[in-house]
């Protein structure tokens, strides 16, 4: 392994014309994710679908089903000239495992905002969001039972109120004033992400012209196969969609399979691995292939080893697939240990296990910093308003492809960020400098 790498330390707040904005009020209220929070260990200890739940005992605390609805909490502040500016709080569909928080309660997080966190809030200038977004992720930790969810909720709200206090409502300006970002506004590729729908929602990603496609959900050993030949026929088949759907002649995807670690078990040496990714590289032919989290071993530093050791391989041999890092990246401190050890071409940044949204655009900056590819992620079980808000990130600090989300539907989640897209940039263009 490379020597260990340094904690990230992101540069300081940029001082930026301010409106002088501060906090009248704080007032939240539970809502829905658009997914599940799905509890990982009983599903791998043995729990069996049953159309669309899951049968079995919950074994991660915090759960009482092994599936239940995933919720959120929206985050409301009411600044002095009467604007509200919001975000939503949510977590991942696997929350409580592999490092990340528990399992969010909307309820419990909506009594603690408003009654303990709102008084130390009301008053806080939000005319900088960096600086508004430090001090509230302070505040969070000192309420217990708040953390990384409420951080992530908060600072959407904060970031919208930064972007009224400067006149324009353009949350992307904000990040490129205060990061000093000089490169223009621009749209990024969009991945869209299947669900368990693997083949007609393919279909729908390509006549709707996805940048990168499928996910693909590859989560049981079955998807893969014995030595990866289930998955080889699906990426085959993938292929040979794309030429018969394809509305014009160069569109051209890139090919992306989240394959949870399986295609490791799946493998009896790092050298076999590299064997079958090499053979799936030949199945995705002529379209550039992708695989988040091939491998999974068990913790951060083994999986920085190991997967950098498999992307040696792979260059050894030739290969162009990239492999994206997934699992035991949770925060911008794990990310900055991926990048800076070479460990993966890209990176998944999984927007609510990083918390504040300040940690996301650090994040993002570090990987391009080691010249490793950013993808701002997310999850399925988020809401429509952190995913349009995620957007601002994305078109600012020109990320390696942007998650279609929420959702597990695909056409929801690409209408979503599609459009917000579109108007943020129309926007900037029609906008004053």
């Amino acid at each position: 392994m490379n020597a260990p790498a340094q904690p990230h330390t992101a540069s300081p707040p940029v001082a930026v014309a301010t409106g002088g904005r501060t906090i009248r009020d704080v007032i939240a209220a539970p809502g829905l994710g658009a997914f599940f929070f799905d509890d990982q260990a009983a599903i791998k200890a043995g729990a069996t679908r049953d159309g669309a739940a899951y049968t079995g005992t919950a074994l991660t605390d915090g759960y009482r089903a092994v599936r239940e609805p995933s919720e959120s909490v929206s985050v409301m502040l009411v600044l002095d000239d009467g604007y509200v500016a919001h975000g939503d709080c949510a977590s991942v569909q696997y929350s409580g495992v592999g490092g990340r928080e528990p399992r969010m309660q909307a309820r419990a997080m909506v009594e603690a905002i408003e009654s303990e966190l709102a008084p130390a809030l009301r008053g806080l200038d939000v005319s900088s969001f960096r600086t508004a977004a430090v001090r509230a992720e302070q505040l969070i930790a000192e309420v217990p039972g708040l953390g990384r969810a409420t951080a992530y909720g908060l600072s959407q709200a904060l970031l919208d109120a930064a972007a009224h206090a400067a006149g324009h409502h353009l949350m992307a300006r904000v990040i490129q004033d205060e990061w000093q970002l000089t490169a223009p506004l621009a749209a990024v590729p969009v991945y869209g992400q299947s669900g368990e729908d693997r083949c007609d929602n393919v279909d729908k990603m390509i006549l709707k012209t996805a940048d990168v496609i499928p996910h693909g959900l590859i989560n049981t050993a079955e998807l893969v196969g014995p030595g990866g030949r289930e998955l080889e026929t699906y990426i085959s088949w993938i292929t040979r969609r794309i030429e018969a759907l394809r509305p014009r002649s160069d569109y051209a995807p890139a090919l992306h399979l989240d394959v949870y670690g399986l295609l490791g078990a799946a493998a009896e040496s790092l050298e076999d691995l590299a064997d079958i990714i090499i053979r799936l590289e030949a199945a995705a032919a002529p379209y550039p292939l992708r695989i988040e989290h091939p491998l999974d071993a068990g913790g951060r530093d083994a999986q920085i080893d190991q997967l950098g050791a498999l992307r040696k391989l792979l260059a050894e041999r030739g290969s162009m697939v990239r492999l994206i890092a997934d699992e035991w990246a949770n925060t911008a401190e794990d990310i900055h240990a991926f990048a800076a050890a070479g460990a993966a071409d890209m990176v998944q940044i999984k927007t609510p296990d990083l918390g504040s949204l300040h940690r996301t655009v650090d994040a993002i900056l570090d990987c391009k910093q080691h010249g490793v590819g950013p993808v701002l992620g997310g999850t399925c079980a988020e809401t429509d308003r952190s995913a349009r808000t995620c957007v601002h990130i994305g078109i600012a600090t020109g990320v390696v492809q942007m998650l279609a989300k929420p959702g597990m539907g695909f056409d929801e989640g690409y209408a979503i960020v599609r459009n917000e897209m579109h108007r943020a940039l129309r926007l900037d263009a029609a906008l004053p400098a």
